[in-house]
C-alpha cells in the first residue's frame, strides 16, 4: 500500500475538480479525500496499491489537465486506512 498527497495548482476551484476526482476514484480501488484549500489549490490524498494509485492519478491528470498548471506530489507514511474516497470540506 502507498499513500500520497498531491497539491494541484491552477484554475482548480469552481470547475468541478473535486466531484470529477471523486467520480474517477469510483473506478479504482483507492481511498482518500479531495478538498479545496484556502490558497486556491486543491489537495488530494489517496491510498491504495502503487499501481492503482498511479493509474488513478494519471486518470485525474488526463481528465482535468486543462485546469492544472502545476502539481506537487509527496509520499506520506501509512495512516489509518481510508474506507472510501470522498470530497472533504
Amino acid at each position: 500500500m502507498i499513500r500520497c498527497r498531491v497539491y494541484y495548482d491552477g484554475r482548480v476551484q469552481g470547475v468541478g475538480f473535486r466531484a470529477t476526482a471523486s467520480r474517477i476514484a469510483a473506478d479504482f480501488e483507492v481511498g482518500g479525500t479531495v478538498r479545496n484549500l484556502d490558497d486556491g489549490r486543491v489537495e488530494l490524498v489517496v491510498e491504495g496499491t502503487e499501481d492503482e494509485v498511479e493509474t488513478f492519478l494519471t486518470a485525474v491528470r488526463s481528465e482535468l489537465r486543462r485546469f492544472i498548471r502545476d502539481e506537487r506530489t509527496e509520499i506520506l507514511p501509512p495512516g489509518e486506512p481510508f474506507s472510501e474516497f470522498r470530497v472533504a470540506y
